[in-house]
């Protein structure tokens, strides 16, 4: 089951501050001012209002969503929520981690928010979400934002996280109607419940897109298909799946890792289009191959939301999408731009784009200690996971590009080298940036055996492999290592030529028993 991991709590909200469907919506009276203004309601946002308060105790800080939720991560709704045993599960959203203990995907329970209309009267400040409003329009000359329903609110100091909307392929916006009902584009809450909803009704089912969101959803749905007769199928135009991350011979690997999880996997395969036919879907590819399914989930990627670009004269980077910010996250002397939405200047990569709930972290803090005067530089490289299960797992950071040079190092696993022997080590149940990760240890002087041959029943078991770009490390994956991100970071951060990364790998300790 490809996945990757997560945390935390869910409770009603209060009225004011709003989730749909638990009351009537309470007209609030909207601050006409906010000294932090936050647009958006994902990760980035909540993890810089966080480092706010943080900083700056008594900070009134106001995060504007048009989703009608309160901020919640949003890895849990492709990984962990599929495998829950609660059939409730698409109303508590709640779900397991690897260690057995229970969370929802909501950061905090709405009692950790003050009402909107309390927030400038508060004594000691606070956080407080708009639910279900819009951000039209940015007046940055006088610092202020205008609302879907023309209301507006002054700043002092603004972020933008608006994340990104998921993209559709032009075949499947141009087929119509019936096409477009019968076809799923996954990023919120509601597409969550929808796809549950939806699996559990149908036949078959066929996921386009070979990477992170395609390959969690294809295996959370094969898990499904062995309990009921739904037919799984993912097809993406990569020979493997995760094509554009992993090296060939890795992403061939983990397609057989996927159709064990009961997936029909269709590679090498473009879309030449789609139609509705007899209360089917006919999926014609360009070698003329059919598919035949009754819905379509599209992951192919995500356009960065760019919408307040044009009223706010902010520049938008022409190679990677997104708001252009230097390398402090800043697009103006009082906005900054954090998450999937910032192209920003890595000090030691050079210019990215980050899609990854780590980044969104990462990038949010950075920026709630910015808009509170640390003027730090983006140098802390954020880290990505990703499991196939409880047993195969791995943690990446930097650059990590199929198309650039790599270098495998592997050795043969042991039962300490799993995704849930490390968390339930940690005792936290998350692999994620929690500044908590065991420090460099000396390396083990071993001999590095050559990559193994595909077929062998430990191929791969453990290893690190080095992306290299003019001879410098720019992106490592730990395949089944963990708690050695550190080593992985100061690698990348001393961006020195290394004349054999056999020896490198040997800070890894992975030929340790």
């Amino acid at each position: 089951m490809l996945r990757l991991k997560l945390w935390q709590r869910a409770v009603r909200p209060q009225s004011g501050l709003g989730r749909r469907g638990d009351v009537a919506p309470v007209a609030s009276k909207i601050p006409s001012h906010a000294r932090y203004l936050l647009i958006g309601g994902g990760t980035a946002s909540f993890a810089a209002a966080r480092s706010i308060r943080a900083r700056d105790p008594g900070a009134r800080v106001l995060i504007v969503t048009d989703e009608p939720d309160l901020p919640y991560m949003r890895p849990p709704l492709s990984k962990e929520l599929w495998f829950s045993d609660d059939p409730s599960v698409t109303e508590t959203l709640r779900f397991k981690q690897w260690n057995g203990k229970e969370r929802s995907i909501y950061f905090q329970p709405p009692s950790f928010y003050i009402n909107p209309e309390e927030l400038n009267s508060a004594e000691n400040g606070g956080v407080a979400v708009l639910t279900g409003k819009k951000v039209v329009h940015m007046d940055v000359r006088g610092n202020k934002v205008k609302l879907d329903d023309d209301t507006e609110i002054a700043y002092d100091k603004c972020l933008i996280a608006t994340g990104g909307v998921p993209r559709n392929l032009q075949v499947i916006e141009r087929a119509g109607e019936e096409v477009m009902s019968k076809t799923t584009l996954f990023r919120k809450i509601e597409d969550f419940k929808l796809l549950d909803k939806v699996s559990r009704n149908i036949k078959s089912v066929t996921i386009i897109g070979g990477g992170f969101l395609g390959s969690e959803l294809a295996c959370a749905l094969g898990r499904r298909s062995a309990e009921s007769d739904l037919e799984v199928i993912q097809m993406f135009p990569e020979k493997g799946n995760m094509g554009k991350v992993l090296p060939e011979y890795l992403s061939n690997w983990t397609t057989e890792k996927v159709k064990k999880e009961g997936v029909k996997i269709i590679s090498e395969a473009l879309v030449k289009s789609v139609v509705a036919k007899d209360d089917k879907l006919e999926i014609l590819l360009k070698d003329g191959r059919l598919v035949k399914t009754d819905h379509i989930v599209a992951a192919v990627g995500l356009e960065p939301n760019v919408d307040l670009a044009k009223s706010a004269g902010l520049e938008v980077d022409s190679d990677f999408g997104g708001y252009r910010v230097n390398a402090e996250l800043q697009a103006r002397s009082n906005i900054w731009v954090a998450g999937d939405a910032a192209c920003f200047y890595d000090i030691r990569l050079g210019r990215r784009r980050v899609e990854h709930h780590d980044h969104a972290v990462v990038s949010g803090r950075l920026a709630g200690e910015n808009m509170t005067g640390a003027s730090k530089p983006y140098w802390h490289q954020s880290m990505f996971w990703s499991d196939l299960g409880p047993d195969v797992g791995y943690e990446a950071i930097g650059i990590v590009d199929s198309s650039l040079p790599t270098v495998g190092v592997f050795a043969k696993a042991t039962a300490k080298d799993t995704p849930k022997a490390a968390t339930e080590k940690s005792g936290t149940g998350i692999r994620s940036e929690s500044e908590t990760e065991d420090t460099a240890v000396s390396p083990v002087a071993s001999s590095t055996p050559a990559p193994p041959t595909v077929g062998h029943k430990d191929d791969y078991g453990k290893g690190v492999i080095f992306y290299l770009r003019d001879k410098v490390v720019v992106g490592i994956i730990l395949w089944n290592v963990f708690n050695r991100m550190p080593i992985a970071r100061k690698i990348i951060k001393d961006g020195e030529e290394h004349a054999d990364l056999n020896e490198v790998a040997k800070l890894f300790n992975i030929h340790e028993d």
